[in-house]
């Protein structure tokens, strides 16, 4: 029978060789790989297609829930971290296992044997990675940043650069100061995540940052367009100004 390819994303080395060394007792897998980082960890899931990713989320450069959020490839992800607070959106993202250090080899090998059944049985993940994202609950905090993937890049938009957020069917365009991203998110993502304080839905297929906007004129019978400072106008659902006025104080 075919072995399972695992693939091992850690920042630390000694968690990399503990994983290697528990995952000695198991006949049905093969390592292929191993990563210090993100970044290096998409490169390697692209070219190697590993059945299996143990993936830390807290790394520097980025984390492995944004790592998750431009993933085109559907390998089953067991998370490793030493913070529990990821754990609930974790099993919202449909990981086979979350893992929490230092963890006892018999709770691993339980989370071992969990994915090898659920990629043996054909009952694995049958969707890209990244759409797994919608089915993720609210976060704690507002987002500081996006991830978003042009061809083989990976860029990292911060919040403060965002201008606007278009709704474009199951995509957003984020427009921002150096340009536009698509992304497979929801609306109801940004509507959540981004600082409150910052940012205004305006209408049902706008989200704009509140200090982008010029000014808002009349269009039309009891209709209005947000003037950006960039020159963008984006229209005003009568929802959407009401928050604006609320968040002008006009």
């Amino acid at each position: 029978m075919e072995k399972i390819k695992i693939l091992i994303i850690d920042d630390e080395t000694p968690a990399r060789e503990l994983i290697k060394h528990y995952l000695k007792e198991v006949d049905s897998i093969e390592v292929i790989a191993e990563c210090a980082d993100g970044f290096s960890g998409l490169k390697v899931i692209t070219a190697m297609k590993p059945d299996l990713v143990f993936l830390d989320i807290q790394m520097p450069r980025l984390t492995g829930i944004e790592m998750v959020e431009v993933l085109t490839e559907k390998p089953e992800i067991i998370f490793t971290t030493a913070y529990d607070q990821f754990a609930i959106r974790a099993f919202e993202l449909n990981a086979v296992d979350y893992l929490m250090k230092p963890f006892p080899k018999r709770r691993f090998l339980d989370a071992v044997n969990k994915a090898v059944e659920k990629i043996r049985s054909g009952k694995g993940n049958k969707e890209p990675a990244s759409q797994l994202l919608s089915k993720k609950p609210e976060t704690s905090s507002p987002v500081n940043r996006i991830v978003v993937r042009k061809g083989n890049a990976i860029n990292l938009i911060p919040v403060e650069q965002i201008r606007y957020v278009e709704a474009q069917d199951d995509y957003v365009m984020i427009f921002h100061s150096s340009g536009k991203a698509l992304k497979q998110q929801t609306m109801k993502f940004y509507e959540d995540n981004l600082p409150k304080a910052d940012f205004v839905r305006i209408h049902r297929s706008y989200i704009v940052k509140v200090e982008a906007i010029k000014g808002i004129e009349p269009y039309g019978k009891d209709n209005h367009i947000a003037i950006l400072h960039s020159g963008d106008k984006l229209p005003v659902s009568r929802a959407g100004y009401k928050h604006l006025k609320k968040e002008l104080n006009f």
